[in-house]
């Protein structure tokens, strides 16, 4: 594949969960640098497509009508080669035969570690972004989160009208692996009278049960449990609450369910805008650099210092929970 005299020439994948804005970041990455005549080459199926050159040329009519698609055109999945010494030296490689001048990584910490790899072995990266989780500790927010919420506020409201008018306790279990940020949005947006996350994990089976107890002695006629993923087995803590508390019980796993959809507005936009800051950056000169969202801003880190980066836990929003339940 040769490279067109005088032109820029940049890679473009997305990589690890697939995440609602993925297509909208695609269309602004893709349309800034044909704007700005820089060819952009899609890499199918992430760092596995990368590996194997699978890659093919895009123009701006390529990106059409895809901004209010959820999932990702570019398709994506998890490279297991790229967390082998060999994997990243080998894909670095492959840059290099392809003569990119630049690769734009859409995904999470475990994607922007992939790309970290590839930068020390001299590849210009420029991260974007996106997970529904809320996991990306160097940015206030990453693509997707909002529309898993409003995803999962949607089966919420549906669940609280069964739950109300059968008198009902109502276990969910949302999505977030390690980070807890889904549950406690849902738990606050769905008025849930408890919320059970890794952040803190004094919420145990036994103090759900009290404050279902305790709830009905106020006079409480139903409860709403919001559970993040991997805290317990929803269905036997279900069945544990109605046998001790004599309250009717059900659980749902809402799943992959948060992942797919057409993404919201919010979504859309901070997407549309990464994107194009993320072109923005290459033009300038920029190397290594990951596009975040800092006390409100757009701006853009070094992607070793990104990573580096740690997130405590804010209790307060817990506390807020709790307090607007009674």
């Amino acid at each position: 594949m040769r490279k067109a005299e005088g032109r820029r020439k940049i890679g473009l994948l997305t990589s690890g969960g697939d995440a609602p804005g993925m297509n909208a970041a695609i269309r602004a990455v893709v349309r800034t640098a044909v704007a700005n005549d820089i060819q952009v080459f899609g890499i199918k199926r992430g760092y596995e497509g990368l590996l194997a050159a699978d890659i093919h040329e895009m123009t701006a009519n390529d990106v059409s009508d895809i901004v209010y698609r959820g999932g990702t055109v570019l398709r994506t999945a998890r490279c297991e080669e790229m967390m082998t010494p060999a994997g990243p030296e080998r894909a670095a490689q492959v840059c290099n035969v392809l003569a990119l001048d630049g690769l734009v990584v859409i995904g999470g910490d475990g994607s922007f570690n992939g790309a970290a790899k590839l930068a020390r072995h001299g590849v210009n990266v420029f991260g974007i972004p996106a997970s529904i989780d809320l996991d990306i500790n160097c940015s206030e927010y990453s693509i997707g989160f909002d529309t898993a919420v409003n995803t999962g506020m949607d089966a919420i409201n549906k669940i609280r009208d069964t739950s109300s008018s059968h008198e009902r306790c109502s276990l969910v279990e949302v999505m977030g692996r390690n980070c807890g940020q889904i549950a406690l949005w849902c738990a606050m947006a769905g008025g849930a009278e408890e919320v059970m996350i890794p952040e803190f994990k004094e919420i145990t089976p036994d103090v759900v049960k009290r404050q279902i107890l305790e709830n009905r002695g106020k006079g409480r006629q139903h409860n709403l449990i919001l559970i993040a993923d991997g805290m317990v087995d929803i269905e036997q803590l279900s069945r544990e609450i109605e046998r001790i508390t004599g309250i009717e019980s059900r659980s749902t796993i809402l799943g992959h369910l948060q992942r797919g959809g057409a993404p919201t507005a919010a979504d859309r936009m901070h997407a549309g805008m990464m994107g194009h800051k993320a072109v923005e950056l290459f033009l300038s000169g920029a190397r290594n650099r990951v596009v975040v969202m800092k006390d409100g801003k757009y701006d853009d880190l070094d992607i070793f210092e990104a990573l580096e980066i740690e997130k405590p836990y804010d209790h307060r929003l817990y506390e807020i929970i709790k307090i607007l339940s009674i």
